[in-house]
């Protein structure tokens, strides 16, 4: 098809005049948030949450080649597509504004491309961009794995530290006061808290699964006096760890592997920690993934399984913004399936806690880091991985106040025969 140059688009009719049917149909009235398109046009209010900026015709176009988040996440992550004004409020209002009786369907696709056509800016798109995940082999294969690993957490680990701030932890703190408590003093309470789970004692050998850069075993063995093994199958993570462990003077308490967790056999730990790993197990793994857990504790041993969860449970799909560019081939479990598949590979469940409202706050540091670092955040990881960072943290943190996602902590455990567990009494000592 011909694409027309940006002047006879711009002489044919205004791009918002174009787009206005379909988009007050979507709203069921005029959209809560101002959107401006490349050509000075606009339709929405002006004192809105934000503005929506759609900044090149490119945009129309990978949106219609692309229906749905896809779409939109290319044209974003390309900065085709942008958000000017406060990120939540703008996404909060798009979210609530939109008309749920209304199904577009073809009916939409129709109007879009009626839109595109009297704009002159129908055509094949650009290329998707480069960060976009494309895996290969069947899912959830230790090849395919290692890929969705590496294209997650292999982005750099300077750039994870600005994100992360100096606890370079990457999972829900815990804000004891949220007032008044720090990011870091968040994420070390979290780490004392799965600790105080595992009944983490001097000499006890804890096996770290899905160690990230290591703050968990580090805090396990100076705050406790416990030997630690972390697996984790992401080099740059595993180099890092290397490195904090070396030098906190704790190479004699804690080993940093690279290894597969399927590849764990013929060893024996007290306590088992698995923070924010287990989204990348997968529904059909999970029974195998815990059954693996439960072979390498004795009598009495704890796993503590802390993951984001789901109602019904649901898999990022590759059509979707996080699972076609920030966690591919993702899966999150329902709470209650987890408690069955543990239970069916042997453990007791002794506790379920959700931290739902502390990931919310624990995403709004993470954005608050990187916004105020931003011209650094892009220096090192370029501009559409930060793009990228911070629409999926911004959409995440929402998801997580209004209960769209959660996130548990599972405690099982090992029992001996005649059911003892020597578990403490309440969940006092715990807190």
């Amino acid at each position: 098809m011909v694409t027309h140059s940006p002047d006879r688009q711009a002489a044919r009719v205004p791009a918002a005049d174009a787009f206005t049917p379909l988009l007050t149909t979507a709203f069921g009235s005029h959209p809560p948030v101002r959107i401006e398109f490349w050509d000075g046009s606009a339709i929405g209010p002006v004192d809105g949450p934000g503005t929506i900026r759609v900044q090149s015709p490119d945009a129309v176009r990978r949106m219609m080649w692309a229906l749905g988040e896809l779409g939109l996440g290319r044209a974003f992550v390309a900065g085709d597509l942008d958000i000017d004004g406060d990120i939540y409020r703008t996404l909060r209002a798009v979210q609530t504004g939109a008309d749920r009786d209304t199904k577009l369907g073809v009916r939409g696709g129709l109007a879009a491309l009626r839109a595109a056509a009297s704009l002159g800016v129908l055509g094949r798109p650009p290329a998707p961009p480069p960060e976009e995940a494309r895996p290969h082999g069947w899912l959830h294969s230790r090849g395919r794995d290692a890929y969705d690993i590496s294209h997650h957490y292999d982005v750099g680990n300077d750039f994870y530290r600005l994100v992360l701030g100096p606890s370079m932890t990457y999972s829900c703190a815990r804000f004891t006061d949220p007032g008044t408590t720090t990011l870091e003093e968040a994420q070390s309470a979290k780490h004392e808290l799965i600790a105080r789970k595992l009944g983490l004692r001097q000499d006890m050998r804890l096996l770290d699964v899905g160690c990230g850069w290591g703050s968990l075993a580090l805090h396990a063995a100076a705050a406790h006096g416990v030997q630690v093994v972390g697996v984790t199958i992401s080099q740059e993570q595993a180099a890092l760890a290397r490195e904090r462990v070396a030098a906190a003077g704790l190479g004699d308490q804690v080993e940093v592997r690279l290894q597969d967790y399927r590849d764990l056999s013929g060893e024996r730990f007290d306590a088992i920690s698995s923070v924010g790993m287990f989204e990348h197990v997968g529904r059909k793994r999970m029974g195998q993934y815990f059954t693996t857990l439960h072979g390498l504790l004795g009598p009495r041993g704890r796993l503590l399984n802390h993951a984001i969860s789901s109602i019904g449970g649901s898999a990022l799909g590759r059509r979707s913004f996080i699972g076609r560019y920030v966690f591919p081939d993702g899966e999150l479990m329902d709470v209650g399936q987890v408690v069955l598949a543990m239970e069916d590979a042997g453990f007791e469940v002794r506790d379920v806690e959700s931290l739902r409202e502390h990931y919310a706050l624990t995403l709004r540091a993470w954005i608050a880091n990187l916004e105020s670092h931003w011209d650094e955040a892009v220096a090192m990881a370029g501009e559409a991985r930060a793009r990228i960072w911070r629409l999926y943290m911004a959409g995440s943190a929402l998801g997580f106040e209004d209960g769209g996602v959660s996130i548990h902590q599972v405690l099982g455990v090992v029992p001996e025969v005649g059911g003892a567990v020597a578990m403490p009494p309440t969940r006092r000592d715990w807190m």
